[in-house]
């Protein structure tokens, strides 16, 4: 399923589900040197992953919850999404229920480390799929790297979801946000993984899906935006993960139809955050409706 997501990775329009993804330039190495140290050969290289600071001596001056969140919010500001996730990773390991904004922040930091991991497995394996075949030894090497980083951060945030935020979840809304998370997160290990591990995370994500569908029905307004956005990934799940292109539309179309149904009863801010996710699942409808081949790209908005 990989090749074929791959030959269609630069034609094909990307398929809209609800991601948090800010993009980045990506980092000067040049910035990390001492000025005595200019960047001129590849024997710097050595020298200049030794000067860069353990994770550990991040957090020497944040100890305090406050001072934490703080820095992730620096951290966020800076575009330093992996030194965020370490700043929120402490935080939800305190075992209190987070904040709406410690929530989002920590949705922020981990969807970040894992869309641009996302986005380099893609665009190398659609390399895989057209280089010369004396290249491809060593870009399957490459691409078993992006693996385990993306692997690592999936396992991440799904041992925070089980060990902290989803005990502690209030019924309702939080609860809904952390079982989307957690289908999300097994979704994005089912993208790259194959075989056994393919079918594990496949299931392992309907059911948090499912879960977190049933906890949404009986709590959440039809047209609130947390309850489109679950709907928006759980119908992406089934087209991309599951290859089931017939439950994927129906559940977009049925949920389209009840949001808009539902949408007079908002106020004019949740009416213009749901609306958007409405068009994006309009959107994919459309694409799926058409039989149109597309994925599940990382260029996407989030609501």
């Amino acid at each position: 399923s990989s090749s074929r997501r791959s030959a269609h990775a630069r034609n094909s329009k990307p398929l809209r589900s609800l991601t948090l993804l800010r993009s980045a330039p990506a980092p000067s190495l040049q910035q990390h040197l001492p000025s005595s140290e200019p960047l001129r050969r590849a024997s710097n290289f050595p020298n200049f992953f030794r000067k860069v600071p353990k994770t550990s001596q991040l957090f020497k001056m944040s100890g305090t919850r406050e001072e934490l969140v703080f820095m992730a919010r620096l951290a966020e500001q800076a575009e330093r999404h992996d030194d965020m996730v370490q700043y929120m990773k402490r935080v939800a390991s305190f075992g209190a229920e987070l904040t709406l904004e410690e929530r989002n922040l920590l949705s922020v930091a981990y969807k970040n480390a894992a869309s641009a991991r996302r986005a380099a497995w893609r665009s190398i394996t659609y390399q895989e799929a057209q280089e010369n075949p004396v290249h491809k030894p060593a870009i399957a090497n490459y691409k078993t790297t992006v693996e385990a980083e993306l692997d690592e951060v999936c396992k991440d945030v799904l041992d925070l979801l089980d060990k902290y935020l989803i005990p502690t979840a209030s019924p309702g809304e939080s609860k809904v946000f952390y079982m989307k998370m957690k289908g999300d997160y097994y979704r994005y290990s089912a993208e790259f993984k194959s075989g056994p591990g393919h079918a594990a995370c496949a299931e392992a994500a309907k059911q948090a899906y499912q879960e977190a569908m049933t906890e949404a029905t009986g709590s959440l307004h039809p047209a609130s935006q947390i309850r489109l956005g679950l709907a928006l990934n759980y119908a992406v799940f089934y087209n991309e993960v599951l290859r089931d292109a017939d439950s994927a539309i129906s559940l977009a179309k049925s949920t389209l139809e009840e949001g808009q149904v539902a949408m007079d009863s908002l106020d004019p801010v949740q009416q213009q955050d749901s609306l958007q996710i409405l068009q994006l699942l309009s959107d994919n409808l459309s694409l799926w409706n058409s039989g149109t081949p597309g994925q599940d790209g990382t260029a996407v908005e989030d609501m």
